[in-house]
């Protein structure tokens, strides 16, 4: 089995309160609190890059697990917002921690099910050859979104979550995991400029093309709930449990009405759901782990606590995970 030798989470100090919106564009606070539950984010300082959040998710959580920069043998980063386009921030990271030689690899294009899918590669690369793995979801969204669009940029705040995974012992015992695609479904979130098809040009650029997410709110709403319902119970099924027997759910944390209608549609109580958009905003694939890492530091996880997280993301890609702690 794979366990989680040590937890780890970063956000910037700059905080972006829904009133600091409403003095760039048209809205209020009221109007992205009744929608989205969204009150602040953070956003990156201008010297902070995605390598850098990183850097300081890993810190912890290697800090965590009581390891060094040696005994770390593979490195993993979730990210739709790289450091630069190539190489992967992967690599940096590995240079900027000291972790000499060792493969690295990014995890880029799922979006906020990004994460999850990470651990899951992980935990395989483990049972085939037992190692110590740093797996990172990070994001710096506020460098890319348009501030101009209000419709998608209160959104979004910037983040990092960590964990390092293991052969055997550890903190807890990352039991299962399980995802799917429905590429049908992959004009709903789209980021389409800096691909071949849609290249970066000046006339691109000059229109602001680059930080144009297009989104299909009402069509994502029904995607996020249906699918990180199902792919919840599908896991729960698998390990023979039920919804009772979930101690913690750790939902991404697109916008408080997905999570509230993902908590009703599967049957759990408030309290056994985490919650942080409302301080952080939707910070992509590092959502989770910084969840993860935020509900373990502020003891909502117990000895003996199943744990259960569920994502979906751009793609349409749904993941969900279980940890016994």
């Amino acid at each position: 089995m794979t366990a989680v030798l040590g937890f780890g989470g970063y956000v910037p100090e700059r905080v972006m309160t829904n009133e600091d919106w409403s003095r760039l564009v048209d809205t209020t606070d009221e109007w992205i609190t009744s929608r989205t539950g969204i009150k602040e984010r953070r956003f990156a300082a201008e010297d902070e890059s995605t390598l850098d959040l990183s850097e300081q998710a890993a810190l912890v959580a290697m800090k965590d697990a009581g390891l060094n920069p040696d005994d770390i043998d593979e490195i993993v980063v979730a990210t739709d917002t790289p450091e630069v386009y190539t190489p992967d921030t992967a690599s940096l990271l590995q240079d900027r921690l000291g972790c000499r030689n060792v493969p690295t690899y990014d995890l880029g294009g799922s979006g906020c099910a990004g994460w999850i899918q990470a651990i899951d590669v992980a935990r395989a690369r483990i049972a085939f050859e037992p190692k110590k793995v740093l797996v990172v979801g990070v994001e710096l969204i506020s460098r890319l979104i348009s501030w101009e669009d209000r419709a998608t940029c209160v959104l979004f705040g910037d983040a990092a979550g960590a964990v390092v995974l293991g052969p055997g012992g550890g903190k807890a015992t990352l039991v299962d995991v399980i995802s799917g695609t429905d590429g049908s479904k992959a004009d709903i979130l789209t980021l389409q400029t800096g691909g071949t098809r849609h290249p970066f040009t000046v006339d691109s650029a000059a229109a602001g093309d680059h930080q144009r997410l297009d989104m299909k709110g009402s069509e994502v709403f029904r995607e996020a709930v249906r699918r990180m319902s199902s792919v919840t119970l599908d896991l729960l099924e698998r390990l023979d449990k039920d919804i009772d027997d979930i101690a913690l759910l750790i939902p991404h944390q697109a916008n408080k009405r997905i999570i509230d209608a993902v908590g009703q549609k599967l049957g759990i109580a408030d309290e056994r759901v985490f919650v942080n958009v409302d301080r952080y905003g939707n910070t992509g694939s590092a959502t989770v782990p910084f969840g993860l890492w935020e509900a373990y530091e502020g003891g909502r996880i117990q000895p003996g606590d199943l744990v259960v997280l569920t994502a979906f993301g751009a793609g349409f890609h749904w993941a969900s995970a279980a940890l016994q702690f």
